[in-house]
């Protein structure tokens, strides 16, 4: 349901941000807002995975008074880290066209840090209601919502989406807060001390630097091409990447349950429970997102025309494609990462790292190789290296996924294998659906053409692809939530 809810509040902002401001303030927005969230992901420490662990090995002590002193390093690393770009704002704009009002995008990073860490708390307790209403549906309304209003407000139309922004993360904040003190309280007989404080950090460094480093492979693209390409192309390629990432945030939406369950099995040493857990949801995600980027890769120039004016974001369509699958082979690595940060912490960091070593380098050349040759229409150089840039993406994320499960299957002693047969026999499935979807006027293609490729998708999966232990866990999930409280 919270997969749905930024499904269907994220496309009004996408639409907005394109039809109003245009593709080149989105690339304005966008090399930001890379540099933006990758810092405020840095300054919360690795605790959106690592605060569960935390918790459950200092079941003695207040643990509101242990979440204090992880907000405490957020605030003051963000805060730091703020006041840096926003007397050096040369980072968030490769481009140097930016507005004064612009650059206060920078007091997002405080309060992005201090809403991964209030949000984890919550998982803790398995209170995902609290994400999916700050992440599903305060955040993505918001920004959506004021990116239309300051679009028609005179000062603060040309940094309408900045402002927007910001505004969604402090609002997102304040939800997560009003649950979490209900929840926890405030600490009790709570004082920072330094050495303790430190000790937190240093622990948490490899999993901060994993967690900065599994979503900086999302943005690296965006930050090269950037170096390589005007804001125009940026723009585009940032608006592919925003359709493409709505498969990615299904995986979010089993992230919060997925730590604790595993901490839990790792206390009892069951490696079969964990690697059984690993490949069911792994499953689970890899079917729904392959079913999800199937509908929107097959009329993506129809879905990528919706966005702007004239066809701007158009081009953007190859980018698209790419990242669509580049979602889908993620998936492995992504869910095998949820183990491995327990029990591989460092071996883990150094898969990542190299993974971001090998997206940045494929990247580089394929630029590089597109510079050298000649277009006959100059702007089109620009769309080929979005594309480049999101078959790089691709590619890395498929080998960190290789590596990742048989690093974790060798560490558990049980292999981990996410690919089940009828994955094929859905997806020819809904090749041909599509291909009678394409045939149609565009408003009919996106109106019946998607809702009838996740149709013949969904159903070859579920009769074919679910086993009766899937079926049983979803039975029991929905007899549980029809239960009184």
């Amino acid at each position: 349901m919270g997969f749905l809810l930024r499904l269907l509040a994220r496309l009004p902002f996408l639409f907005i941000a394109g039809q109003l401001y245009g593709a080149a303030a989105v690339g304005r927005f966008a090399s930001a807002l890379v540099i933006v969230e990758l810092l405020a992901l840095v300054c919360s420490i690795g605790e959106k995975r690592g605060l569960a662990q935390r918790l459950a090995d200092g079941k003695e002590a207040d643990p509101a008074g242990l979440i204090a002193d992880a907000m405490l390093v957020a605030l003051v690393l963000s805060g730091v880290a703020a006041a840096a770009l926003y007397f050096v704002p040369a980072p968030l704009f490769p481009s140097g066209i930016y507005s004064d009002l612009d650059v206060w995008i920078v007091l997002a990073i405080p309060g992005y840090a201090l809403t991964e860490i209030v949000l984890a708390a919550q998982a803790y307790r398995y209170d995902i209601a609290t994400t999916v209403r700050a992440r599903a549906v305060v955040e993505p309304w918001t920004i959506s919502l004021l990116a239309g209003v300051f679009f028609y407000v005179g000062p603060l139309r040309e940094s309408g989406l900045a402002m927007a922004y910001l505004a969604s993360i402090y609002a997102g904040l304040a939800t997560a807060l009003w649950s979490y003190i209900r929840s926890y309280g405030l600490p009790r007989q709570w004082s920072p001390h330094p050495v303790r404080l430190w000790r937190m950090t240093a622990r948490a460094i490899p999993l901060a630097v994993a967690d900065a480093i599994e979503w900086g492979t999302r943005r690296l693209d965006i930050f090269i091409l950037g170096l390589f390409a005007g804001p125009v192309a940026v723009g585009i390629y940032y608006m592919a990447q925003q359709v493409a990432s709505l498969p990615q945030k299904l995986k979010t939406s089993f992230e919060p349950i997925l730590g604790p369950v595993i901490t839990a099995r790792l206390k009892e040493k069951d490696y079969a429970a964990i690697a059984r857990q690993v490949c069911q949801v792994g499953f689970w995600i890899v079917a729904a997102q392959a079913g999800i980027a199937l509908a929107l890769g097959i009329p993506g120039e129809a879905l990528m025309g919706l966005f702007g004016k004239g066809g701007e974001f158009v081009p953007g369509t190859g980018a698209l494609a790419f990242l669509l699958m580049a979602e889908v082979v993620a998936a492995t690595a992504v869910v095998a990462e949820a183990a491995l940060v327990y029990v591989a912490r460092l071996r883990n960091l150094w898969v990542s790292i190299g993974t971001i070593v090998l997206q940045g380098l494929l990247t580089v050349v394929l630029m590089v190789i597109i510079g050298r040759v000649d277009f006959a229409q100059p702007e089109s150089a620009d769309y080929y290296r979005a594309a480049a840039a999101a078959g790089a993406l691709m590619l890395a994320l498929g080998v960190a996924s290789l590596v990742k499960a048989t690093m974790l299957g060798r560490i558990l002693g049980h292999p981990i294998n996410n690919w089940r047969w009828p994955l094929l026999w859905a997806c020819a499935a809904a090749v041909v659906v599509g291909q009678i979807a394409i045939l149609l006027p565009e408003w009919m293609e996106l109106a019946f053409g998607i809702p009838a490729i996740l149709a013949a998708y969904g159903w070859v999966i579920w009769t074919r692809g679910f086993g009766p232990e899937d079926r049983v866990l979803f039975r029991r999930r929905l007899q549980d939530d029809d239960k009184p409280a």
